[in-house]
């Protein structure tokens, strides 16, 4: 299975056609949002498995670098049954360790494959529950806050309207594209992105875009997973 993920492309070159009319309609929204493409080229539409994968790759991304996040997601994603829930309690810590976890991000895994095992978290009713209540969800897991929920609803789900306010880099991109004198604090992000629904899930991947295009900082999904 791990395999399988790895071969997959995490992107598509072109939006979905559902897409592309919502960026269409969020750029009459903010003209600046409608300004991005053209100078950092066409948005690509990025995609991550729904379910215990897509989940524990949001684990992997959290607090470190992109190019950190992607080196330790292929050699955890290749390690046999990591990908499973039963498959990753069924490894030893020193295994998880050596693929590079943190002990934090080894309690976390195991927390999420736990929860998953046991049906306290149920991944095949998250597409049923509102943006809010699957977020709620997902985040009675030891380890699983907000932006790990928001960022696997946009992903793994590719939900129209859920914002990462917690993000740093849409933060940073967002205080670029506004000229703001500092970086939007989490509340400042929130109320900033009102405007935008019910499209402020692409918003944030027009930020994540344009933030990319600035720094020349790839995705996590855009690394060689060798």
């Amino acid at each position: 299975m791990g395999c399988d993920l790895l071969s997959k492309k995490a992107f598509q070159p072109t939006l979905p056609d559902q897409a592309r009319a919502a960026l269409a309609a969020l750029m009459q929204l903010d003209p600046d949002l409608g300004a991005i493409e053209a100078q950092a080229g066409p948005l690509a539409w990025r995609t991550r498995p729904p379910g215990f994968a897509g989940l524990l790759q949001a684990i992997m991304g959290q607090q470190i670098s992109n190019q950190a996040a992607a080196a330790i997601w292929s050699r955890l994603a290749r390690l046999p049954g990591a990908l499973t829930p039963h498959g990753l309690l069924a490894l030893s810590d020193e295994a998880l360790r050596e693929a590079g976890l943190s002990r934090p991000k080894v309690a976390h895994a195991r927390a999420l494959a736990s929860a998953i095992a046991s049906g306290m978290l149920d991944t095949d009713a998250l597409p049923t529950l509102d943006d809010e209540a699957a977020i709620a969800h997902i985040g009675a897991v030891r380890g699983l806050g907000r932006w790990t929920a928001e960022v696997y609803l946009i992903f793994a789900e590719q939900r129209m309207d859920v914002f990462p306010a917690g993000d740093i880099a849409v933060a940073n991109a967002l205080a670029t594209l506004k000229s703001l004198s500092e970086r939007p604090k989490e509340s400042a992000m929130r109320a900033m992105a009102e405007p935008w629904r019910p499209y402020r899930a692409l918003a944030a991947r027009l930020l994540w875009h344009h933030w990319r295009h600035l720094t020349g900082r790839p995705s996590m999904d855009d690394l060689p997973l060798a």
